[in-house]
């Protein structure tokens, strides 16, 4: 696999983990440089481990995590999509609201987005090719990415507010279907 073939999947993967870092700091959740650093970081990590727990679990795995594995991306970010919408409609101005940087919040929408680099490794195992450098490369153009997407979703925020977070929920739904559209061939 030549490092442009490796820097285009790179870039696929990420459009998940850039259109939810774009929604998450559109509605004005994401605030600070920590919490930046947080969701960039760890949806990087997720997207470089995903290939590599992918890779070392073989073709065993496949049938079993292919089953599924688009519903569970499918439910995490649409209920977090629909929690943003329903916050967007009734918070007031000022109001405090769940940051998604942290805790299980975190966890999930860095599991649903890279649920697709695990199927990434599985494939880069079957064809026996090297799995450090593209899963590197893949959780480092992860993270760039969506400090871009948080950088240009601050600034969505602080121009257009609740209209913004409303549009991050629906982009949130969109990339969800989108999930499920792909996997189940519609």
């Amino acid at each position: 696999m030549s490092s442009v073939e490796i820097i285009l999947l790179a870039l696929a993967l990420s459009i998940d983990a850039f259109a939810v870092s774009l929604a998450a700091a559109s509605s004005g959740q994401v605030t600070g440089k920590r919490a930046a650093f947080r969701l960039s970081f760890h949806f990087g990590l997720f997207q470089f481990l995903m290939p590599v727990i992918g890779w070392a679990a073989g073709s065993g795995i496949a049938p079993l995590i292919s089953a599924f594995d688009h519903w569970i991306a499918f439910v995490l970010l649409a209920g977090i999509a629909v929690r943003m919408i329903h916050s967007a409609a009734t918070s007031r101005p000022g109001e405090s609201r769940q940051d998604p940087s942290r805790g299980m919040k975190l966890v999930a929408l860095s599991v649903a987005t890279s649920i697709d680099a695990l199927a990434v490794g599985l494939s880069l195992g079957f064809l026996e090719l090297d799995i450090w450098w593209p899963s590197v490369a893949i959780g480092l153009i992860t993270g760039s990415v969506c400090v871009v997407a948080i950088v240009m979703g601050s600034r969505l925020h602080v121009r257009f507010g609740r209209t913004a977070e409303l549009f991050g929920g629906v982009v949130l739904i969109g990339v969800a279907v989108r999930i499920l559209v792909v996997h189940l061939g519609l």
